[in-house]
């Protein structure tokens, strides 16, 4: 017996390449460019000619035409792509040319902070007629941010089967397993024959995107195993399923955390893992599209965390970008003043030795640089799960002797540098003092701020640069300037 869980849809669309892209991108603004300079000229023209605006709705039409002809040629992908380049003017008039059918297949695409603003400006019929055209599982992604008495109204429509589907992903937290999970896969049972396999798939109309395996399963839906694909077009067409299939797979929990299966995935280079319920019942799978999904908005995040910023609109409105950037960079001017203050308190040994002032910039900057490779390489590691309680420690001390032997090899080079141009060998030594002992400070924080936040369960990337440009700038002073009291007056 062959069973399919779903038939998947057809999308027959252009897929363009990147450069494609920003090619559709550069029109869609020349095509808005002359639009408004058309605009602009209507409203340069007297009052008393009539034929200003006959021709302005002209252009406009026009333009319109262009416009949805272009974006009807596009892969909704790209669609949202041009949506997210543009200023939230320009945006509304391409989202408004959107097509209804194919207004999911973007929302989905769009970033999350997009997809709420362009959910509160599009009616509700033209958001019902979306919605109604995505499978449970797509529908699962934009529900949150629908109006309810959209998804009411969806819910009606569907069958006892898609309304449980629904359900069932929209009960999972929004980073697990279960809300990125689908349920478009083929399951046969052990003990056909491959032939039987292969004539049934001729049957389809295609086959869900992304399968590499079909997945066997027992009368009560129990996963046994999978049969890959390329098994099965290279074996005897009369051999039983039970013979060829693997019965050592991956598989995933609906309770997962996302970022671990996105880990296995890159791991074992899978293309789909199959998911079970706690009787090793099969209720899903998860594709590589979707994990690719996970990785992009993981690093994202982690690229804007790590400035102290939060996903925006680059072209929000500029209280909201304030609202955004200035937290951090209140707590920077204060780290900063911290700095200055320290140096501050050294202003008679500065005044003593005026090349001092050129000097200690150095010191800061190349703590502040190492201590920023340590912190990336250990942001990087925890988002794989490559550190536990076993091995910090190992890590620790690695990191500290490496920055110990950097900041002697690069701590000579400043030495000789200082020598140099004051003519004091001392100088020269406080320099490479100075180096190493920063270098370890910058090792530290650069360790200790992203491990301490992970311990407690915080994002171990966010305003982490901040923090660590305040100890390298405030203790490279501090020690600096303080060995060069000690030993140079």
């Amino acid at each position: 017996m062959v069973e399919q869980a779903t038939e998947p849809k057809s999308l027959e669309r252009n897929r363009l390449e990147p450069e494609d892209a920003q090619e559709a991108l550069e029109h869609v603004q020349e095509l808005l460019r002359r639009q408004h300079l058309v605009e602009e000229l209507v409203q340069r023209q007297e009052a008393g000619d009539t034929r200003a605006p006959l021709v302005e709705a002209l252009v406009h039409r026009q333009h319109e035409a262009e416009l949805s002809a272009l974006l009807d040629d596009l892969h909704p992908a790209d669609i949202a792509f041009i949506l997210e380049s543009l200023p939230k003017e320009d945006r509304q008039i391409v989202w408004q040319l959107v097509r209804p059918e194919r207004v999911g297949e973007v929302l989905l695409e769009v970033a999350d902070w997009m997809r709420e603003s362009l959910i509160a400006t599009t009616d509700q019929q033209k958001l019902l007629a979306a919605a109604e055209s995505l499978e449970a599982d797509e529908l699962a992604d934009l529900a949150p941010d629908l109006p309810p008495e959209v998804v009411a109204e969806v819910q009606k429509g569907l069958t006892d089967e898609e309304r449980a589907r629904l359900t069932e992903v929209m009960s999972y937290p929004e980073d697990s397993v279960g809300a990125i999970m689908d349920f478009e896969m083929v399951r046969v049972r052990n003990d056909v024959t491959l032939e039987v396999v292969l004539r049934y798939l001729r049957r389809l109309h295609e086959l869900p995107d992304h399968t590499d395996q079909i997945f066997v399963v027992d009368r009560h839906d129990k996963l046994m195993g999978s049969l890959p694909i390329n098994r099965l077009l290279v074996s005897d067409p009369e051999t039983k399923v039970a013979d060829v299939m693997d019965t050592e797979i991956l598989t995933l929990a609906p309770l997962d955390e996302a970022a671990e299966a996105a880990a296995a995935f890159e791991r074992y280079d899978l293309v789909s893992a199959p998911v079970v319920d706690a009787v090793g019942r099969l209720i899903g799978r998860v594709t590589v599209n979707e994990v690719v999904d996970v990785i992009r908005e993981a690093s994202d995040e982690q690229a804007l965390s790590k400035a102290g910023l939060q996903e925006e609109d680059i072209f929000a409105p500029i209280p909201k970008a304030i609202r955004n950037r200035a937290p951090w960079l209140l707590v920077n001017l204060c780290t900063a003043s911290i700095a200055a203050f320290v140096a501050s308190r050294f202003e008679e040994t500065v005044g003593h030795i005026v090349i001092l002032a050129f000097l200690m910039s150095i010191v800061a900057g190349i703590g502040g640089n190492s201590g920023n490779q340590t912190m990336t390489l250990i942001i990087r590691a925890l988002a794989v799960g490559r550190i536990n309680a076993a091995n910090v420690g190992k890590l620790v001390r690695r990191e500290l002797q490496i920055a110990f032997f950097v900041g002697l090899g690069g701590g000579a080079v400043a030495g000789l540098f200082a020598w140099a141009i004051s003519g004091r060998y001392s100088l020269g030594l406080v320099m490479m003092a100075a180096m190493v002992l920063n270098l370890l400070v910058g090792a530290s924080i650069g360790m200790l701020v992203p491990l301490t936040r992970s311990r407690f369960g915080k994002d171990p990337a966010i305003g982490s640069s901040v923090l660590l440009t305040f100890a390298t700038d405030t203790m490279g002073f501090f020690i600096f300037l303080g060995l060069a009291t000690i030993f140079l007056t």
